[in-house]
């Protein structure tokens, strides 16, 4: 064949398909460099960075496969994963006038037409008419074409930067832009080429930086996140916090096998070491044994606040050691020297520690109770002398309730109540406030008090946190539940109640220790006489109330409460909604036992399981809506103007059940009595069924309205059941 015929010879189709397909998505990368950040700020500064950065995705069409973020004290890193490389397209529709309304009687556009078509950036030509439910109505159609990623990154970038915030912020530069600590480098990759962004008074580049000992001076040139990753890691940086997080456990499970000693975990001091390192490297250290002298709570909460260092405790007695473990940010060929300056720092710190407890036992606590009334316990509540005071008061009411025959407890919970604050002017407790309580208990026991008393002091506090260790001990419960209650109730009648998230006075905190303290100790008592007995405490005080100083506070504070009790019921127990406000709704001006209504929303729950508990419901609804619905005379009900033999037989198994119930109810047996309504469902269905209750004789209606009443007020005596939700209820 001749080679002009050969040349003219179509390339093969494998041929064809093999040239590379366009590139769809690409990988972004941004880190942001910075200063050393405080390191309670960084986890949730990558939380922010994440969720804003998918958001911001999503609202630019911009289609991604994952986000993942890292982070160091120096740096907040985003990678996205399968970035597309074009907005999503889309059609936008608008609505204008009608067509009546749009085109005059010779069919030429009317005003309200072209300045519709203006305003939508078309022409009266481009306009379509659509028939809708309302008729016939001109539509604006129009196609927005997707710009290219880069584009839409270099606008949205700078946004995302500047949208991070944090609990304090500084500026640095002219830009006056804020960050919580200066901005020294960005890094912008997308599909490895520079996205040259400026944020913050900076142009983004390709260099980032290693680690402040261990690195270069030169930095490392970026081109993806695996050469971003391997190159910080070579210049000392492990940029992955969560891998950071599992050498470090490594490195102290490692050391405390060797030397035989146990940690003493702590999850805050973890997240410390992890955000505040690059390059963690545990080394263990030692102070004098003679330091054990002193608690062993102000010895690991010196350790802890001063310097950050993990405590360490004996196997077996699982106390002190005379060691800790501390996370240091390098890794020296020497790290016995980085060990000795850690201990010389440290000894000074317990040499403190030591001075404050030992000039402490100088002085009494009943000696310090005078000086309380120097103390503010806030602004618009007096003196820490005055709460003192209110506490003794009502811890001395509590104990009485609790257990009203022991007068022991009683002078327990007075005296503990009377010393529980000085401790507050102690010079150990001035340094570290988290062991407010705990040194109370200390000094109470070196004073002489008895073990009940100290404890009680020691207790007062807990639980420190929402899912904390609860007091142990009576006197414990008593004194803390008393402080509680007044620290509600004085907020609330001044006006300082917690909205939305913000809640500076720890409110909630407070109200949910003391829902648990007396549903996980079973303690039996009525708790709105203690919440107004706080509250008229405080009214005695004088302070100007706010707006919850009235009638109306009384009822805000137990509603405050009781949102704590629907949170324990949902979360502790998976209570239903529905049946926790079934009990909690009339419960306001009732006797308010929160053992006794969780006790109620647990049978209450149970008994909704049964298969005729729903039917039941309806049928109590119906009754329910009559009586709410219709106005009568409210007589009582006349057994003489029974025309129907359903009505009388309702109204007997009315009175029988209801006898059953109230035995069953006195007993505390809430799932028998809830048995004696389900047992009202056949009276009620075939009085439904037999009988019309708006009967055209006034008389007789009157009194068919009064049964459905005793119906009503049967079903309420347990619940208001009208909140319960059934299928077809």
């Amino acid at each position: 064949m001749p080679k002009t015929e050969k040349s003219r010879r179509p390339v093969p189709s494998a041929k064809r398909r093999s040239r590379p397909s366009p590139v769809t998505a690409a990988e972004l990368l941004l880190e942001i460099g910075v200063e050393e950040l405080p390191y309670q700020f960084i986890a949730p500064a990558l939380a922010a960075l994440k969720d804003s950065a998918e958001q911001l995705l999503r609202d630019q069409r911009l289609a991604f496969q994952s986000t993942r973020t890292l982070g160091t004290p120096r740096r907040l890193t985003l990678v996205v994963a399968g970035l597309a490389t074009q907005q999503t397209s889309m059609v936008k529709e608008a609505m204008g006038p009608s067509k009546a309304v749009a085109f005059d009687p010779a069919g030429q556009p009317t005003r309200a037409a072209t300045g519709f078509a203006a305003g939508q950036g078309v022409s009266v030509q481009e306009l379509q008419i659509r028939q809708t439910p309302k008729g016939e109505y001109l539509f604006a159609v129009k196609q927005e074409q997707g710009r290219p990623a880069n584009v839409v990154l270099k606008e949205l970038l700078p946004q995302l930067i500047s949208k991070l915030s944090f609990p304090k912020a500084m500026k640095w530069n002219s830009t006056g832009a804020k960050f919580a600590r200066p901005v020294r480098w960005l890094v912008v990759l997308y599909g490895g080429v520079t996205l040259p962004i400026e944020a913050v008074g900076i142009i983004a580049g390709n260099r980032t930086e290693g680690h402040r000992v261990l690195g270069s001076a030169k930095g490392i040139v970026v081109r993806d996140s695996e050469s971003y990753l391997k190159g910080l890691e070579r210049q000392g940086v492990i940029s992955d916090p969560e891998r950071r997080r599992r050498m470090i456990e490594e490195q102290i499970a490692t050391l405390c096998k060797k030397t035989g000693f146990m940690l003493n975990v702590d999850g805050d001091l973890l997240d410390q070491a992890v955000y505040t390192t690059e390059c963690p490297n545990a080394i263990i250290g030692s102070f004098k044994p003679a330091y054990l002298e002193v608690p062993q709570e102000i010895l690991i909460t010196s350790m802890k606040e001063h310097q950050g260092f993990f405590s360490l405790m004996h196997k077996e007695t699982g106390k002190l050691v005379p060691h800790f473990i501390t996370v240091t940010n390098n890794r020296a060929k020497d790290m016995g020297l980085i060990r000795e300056g850690n201990e010389r720092v440290l000894a000074a710190r317990l040499a403190d520690a030591k001075f404050f407890f030992d000039e402490d036992r100088k002085v009494r606590l009943e000696e310090r109770i005078p000086k309380l009334a120097g103390v503010t316990f806030q602004q618009k509540l007096g003196t820490m002398e005055k709460k003192q005071q209110r506490i003794r008061k009502l811890a001395s009411m509590i104990a009485t309730n609790v257990r009203p025959q022991d007068y022991e407890l009683k002078q327990t919970c007075e005296r503990a109540a009377d010393l529980c604050k000085a401790d507050l002017l102690t010079g150990v407790v001035g340094e570290f406030p988290e062991l407010q309580g705990i040194m109370g208990g200390e000094y109470a026991k070196h004073d002489g008090e008895s073990a009940a008393v100290s404890q009680a002091i020691r207790e007062q506090y807990l639980p420190r946190s929402i899912e904390g260790e609860l007091p142990k001990t009576i006197a414990g419960q008593v004194l803390s539940l008393a402080d509680r209650l007044d620290s509600v109730a004085a907020f609330f009648y001044v006006g300082l109640v917690p909205t939305g998230s913000e809640d500076p006075f720890a409110l909630r905190r407070n109200a949910t220790a003391i829902v648990r303290i007396i549903l996980e100790s079973n303690l039996r008592i009525d708790v709105g006489i203690f919440v107004d007995a706080a509250r008229q405490l405080v009214i005695a005080e004088g302070f100007k109330g706010g707006q919850d100083s009235g009638p109306e506070g009384r009822r805000r504070m137990m509603e405050f409460i009781f949102e704590r009790v629907r949170h324990y019921g949902r979360v502790v127990h998976a209570l239903r909604d529905d049946v926790i406000e079934a009990v909690l709704k009339p419960a306001h001006d009732k006797t308010l036992d929160l053992v006794d209504l969780v006790l109620r929303m647990k049978a209450l729950e149970s008994v909704t399981m049964k298969p005729e508990f729903d039917p039941l419901i309806v049928g109590f609804k119906r009754a329910h809506r009559l009586v709410e619905k219709e106005k009568w005379d409210r007589k009582p009900v006349d057994k003489a103007r029974f025309e129907h033999p359903t009505e009388s037989a309702l109204y007997q198994a009315i009175a029988e059940e209801r006898a059953k119930m109230l035995s069953a109810m006195t007993s505390g047996d809430y799932g028998q009595a809830l048995d004696s309504l389900v047992r009202l469902k056949p009276a009620i269905d075939a009085f439904f069924t037999a009988v019309m209750v708006n009967a055209e004789d006034p008389a007789i209606r009157s009194n068919r309205l009064s049964l459905l009443q005793e119906v009503d007020d049967f079903f309420n005596s347990f619940a208001d059941f009208s909140q319960i939700v059934v299928q077809g209820g």
